[in-house]
């Protein structure tokens, strides 16, 4: 079990900005097509965060041409390359489940005022 451990904490050592639900933030994943490999950006609001350690992921949401897209990355994971922070949100739950319900601009998260 504690060689478990030791795997886990050093898979963990990448660095990552402090982002919560409901931050619009853009990831960058690495996209492997037959033998070549290229960095795509994949831009929503966090709507979940779950797990802990090594297999905490998050659920990233946007709308693309009219049809909500959903993606769940673990934080931890080689292919994450990079999360950017691009608005602080103010919500009040933890997970958002409820914006798959909204249209337009019902499904808005008001911005963090600092």
């Amino acid at each position: 079990m504690d060689a478990l451990k030791t795997i886990a904490q050093d898979s963990m050592k990448k660095e990552l900005p402090e982002f919560k639900v409901g931050d619009t933030v853009r990831v960058d994943v690495n996209v492997r097509e037959g033998d070549r490999e290229r960095i795509q950006a994949f831009e929503g609001t966090v709507i979940a965060r779950k797990g802990s350690g090594v297999s905490e992921t998050f659920t990233v949401r946007r709308v693309s041409y009219g049809v909500g897209v959903e993606r769940v990355f673990p934080i931890h994971s080689p292919n994450v390359k990079a999360v950017k922070v691009v608005r602080r949100g103010d919500v009040r739950r933890a997970k958002l489940y409820f914006l798959r319900g909204k249209v337009g601009k019902a499904a808005k998260v008001k911005a963090q005022i600092h």
